[in-house]
């Protein structure tokens, strides 16, 4: 089993930057890829972000290319999604999930965090 909890969520101008942390328990969390997804209220869950277990591998949605960077640090057991250029309509509740296959996927994820809030003005 791993347990994921995220953290570093908050308020900021649009423009402006943060930092996702997501730490997980459970002795296998280096085999296991790692995504970023968001929901915000009345809409379906979406994906952000991904990366494979080695963090060789990463893949974004197109919403955020360019602008957010996945990456993990297996020995602290943390995925982290940095956020720059952050946009009103990035507005969501960031969710952390973990995939067994150990790959950079859109979709299989088993173990879920219980989200972080991100807020954007404008």
């Amino acid at each position: 089993q791993v347990r994921l909890a995220e953290s570093g969520g908050g308020l900021v101008q649009a423009g402006g930057s943060l930092r996702l942390s997501c730490a997980a328990s459970g002795r296998a969390f280096s085999s296991y890829g790692m995504g970023w997804f968001r929901q915000a209220p009345g809409k379906e869950r979406e994906f952000v972000a991904a990366i494979s277990w080695s963090g060789g591998i990463t893949r974004y949605a197109d919403s955020v290319e360019g602008r957010f960077t996945i990456s993990r640090d297996n020995a602290k057991n943390t995925v982290y999604l940095q956020m720059n250029g952050l946009k009103p309509e990035d507005t969501d509740v960031y969710y952390c999930a973990a995939e067994p296959t150990g790959w950079a996927t859109k979709v299989g994820y088993a173990y879920w965090g219980q989200g972080t809030q991100v807020t954007v003005s404008s």
